[in-house]
């Protein structure tokens, strides 16, 4: 799908569309690290959030250069190729969402995969709402809009992804393993705020 929609949204010029295809392509990468840590240490698993969360800061600065671009050309995007591009886009992140929600809340790993196949959804649906726009008004303005809607997304999940990760690290530690337990590892206990 990745690469049907980057196909679709160079030949549509669509920003959005090249912006959910890059979504696409991280989605195939967050995938296949959270197969490669799913039975794997808590440690793993972070570190494999941490990693979906730099792709989706990455993607994110990537989509707001395109828009910076897009503005500079100042040409609408083809509204029929992208309805057709994005409907089929929106199709398949549907059947990965189906798979993915009685597993949303399992650990961070889980959770961090699920974030991004919601994202999906939103942005295939404010793609589609951007053709159409472009259809009743051929500006530009529908895809540049819908496109920094997906870089807001990017970098909003990457920050929340992160944080969740760090957060994962911080409770995994031996000190605030040994705090739960009434032991303080240190002469200056902190155990009350761990």
């Amino acid at each position: 799908m990745f690469v049907v929609e980057l196909v679709g949204g160079l030949f549509a010029g669509s920003v959005a569309l090249q912006a959910d295809s890059l979504d696409m392509l991280g989605d195939a990468l967050v995938y296949g690290f959270s197969l490669a840590v799913v039975a794997g240490s808590l440690r793993s698993r972070v570190r494999a959030a941490q990693l979906k969360g730099v792709i989706m800061l990455l993607f994110g600065l990537g989509v707001l250069i395109q828009v910076v671009l897009k503005m500079v050309r100042g040409l609408p995007p083809d509204p029929l190729l992208v309805s057709g591009t994005g409907a089929a886009a929106l199709i398949a992140n549907l059947g990965c969402v189906v798979l993915l929600f009685r597993h949303r809340s399992d650990d961070i790993n889980m959770r961090s995969t699920w974030v991004c196949s919601r994202n999906d959804i939103l942005a295939n649906v404010s793609v589609l709402g951007s053709a159409a726009v472009v259809a009743m008004t051929a500006s530009i303005w529908p895809d540049i809009i819908v496109s920094l809607g997906i870089v807001a997304l990017f970098l909003w999940s990457a920050v929340d992804v992160l944080g969740d990760a760090r957060d994962q690290l911080r409770s995994a530690s031996p000190a605030v393993a040994l705090c739960r337990n009434g032991i303080c590892p240190s002469d200056t206990c902190r155990c009350a705020t761990a």
